[in-house]
């Protein structure tokens, strides 16, 4: 059974969606943790900062990969070109963490 990454997108945000609607003490308690009123967003934000960053990467990785062992078995001379191409891709990834430490540094 293959599943589509779009509605895989899809499913994951309306139930962060209608966990956010039904659940807001987890994400918005303050009293009851003795935390300030931001801390919860700000772990959320990092929380997307590195899911997003990590789910943009694989989708370069996946596009990139494919096209460079084509080109690589037509052409194996190609081989240090695609491999910078794959780790600029994968540098997305790694962005996207950094952003994250520095959310949370913040807090």
């Amino acid at each position: 059974m293959m599943v589509n990454s779009r509605a895989m997108g899809a499913l994951v945000a309306v139930l962060v969606l209608i966990g956010m609607v039904c659940c807001p003490d987890i994400l918005w308690a303050a009293e009851s943790m003795d935390r300030p009123d931001w801390m919860g967003p700000a772990y959320l934000a990092a929380g997307f900062a590195v899911g997003l960053a990590c789910i943009g990467s694989g989708y370069a990785v996946a596009k990139i990969g494919s096209a460079g062992m084509g080109a690589i078995s037509e052409k194996p001379e190609m081989m240090g070109r695609v491999l910078v191409f794959v780790g600029l891709a994968e540098g997305i990834a790694i962005y996207g963490l950094i952003i994250a430490i520095m959310i949370l540094n913040k807090l």
